[in-house]
């Protein structure tokens, strides 16, 4: 196993790499690839929300479009993806369900136990203080509340990371991909990260592409 290289911790910033991603992030979309589905069988369904890492904020805005009464906030460090995101919420017509802002996953914005859950997926590996983020999560989500994080894994096996690399569009973004998969953590260094969080209870399950956990509060 190769040792992890971490990638950035200022997010996906710049007018050309944000619409690359943009269009793989709505390519995956419409394949049903993005965790909507796991999201929701992870118990999230219902009730004010926060997503750390929204990027272009498909998965948060098609939770809310498969959910009724449901509210969001969101939060990205990086001012391109922030702009991005209240565009596509416009596209979707649920600006006013949900509220974009700035800041860092590890000094949240937002009063203790504020939201029903904090849910994050694919930023985990760009996070500068992943313990001190997890128990940021931990914090403002309300008691009986849920926290779900998904990534991808950095020990993917040469088959799948082949099939992902050919899957991806477009061929501009596949470098990205790359130096996220080598930012990523193994699922064993997950639960010792854990371990050493106010997440310690959570479970960490995988597949041959990504890894989620999942903790209720």
């Amino acid at each position: 196993m190769k040792a992890r290289i971490p990638e950035t911790d200022h997010g996906i910033q710049g007018e050309v790499t944000v619409a690359a991603y943009d269009i793989m992030q709505r390519n995956l979309r419409d394949k049903g690839w993005i965790a909507t589905n796991d999201l929701m069988k992870s118990g999230i369904t219902s009730g004010h929300s926060l997503e750390i890492g929204h990027g272009p904020g498909y998965l948060g805005l098609e939770w809310l479009s498969k959910t009724e009464g449901t509210t969001l906030t969101g939060l990205d460090i990086s001012p391109d993806m922030h702009a991005l995101a209240i565009q596509n919420a416009s596209q979707y017509e649920l600006s006013e369900r949900v509220n974009y802002q700035l800041g860092n996953c590890d000094k949240l914005p937002f009063l203790d136990s504020q939201f029903d859950a904090v849910f994050t997926n694919g930023s985990l590996h760009e996070w500068e203080n992943p313990i001190g983020a997890l128990n940021e999560m931990w914090r403002v989500v309300k008691p009986g509340g849920i926290c779900f994080i998904s990534d991808l894994r950095r020990d993917i096996n040469i088959f799948v990371c082949a099939f992902l690399w050919l899957g991806t569009k477009p061929n501009s973004i596949r470098s990205g991909l790359m130096t996220s998969i080598h930012a990523a953590y193994t699922p064993q260094e997950l639960k010792e990260m854990l371990h050493k969080s106010k997440l310690k209870g959570g479970v960490v399950e995988s597949n041959l592409i990504d890894v989620k956990i999942i903790v209720k509060k």
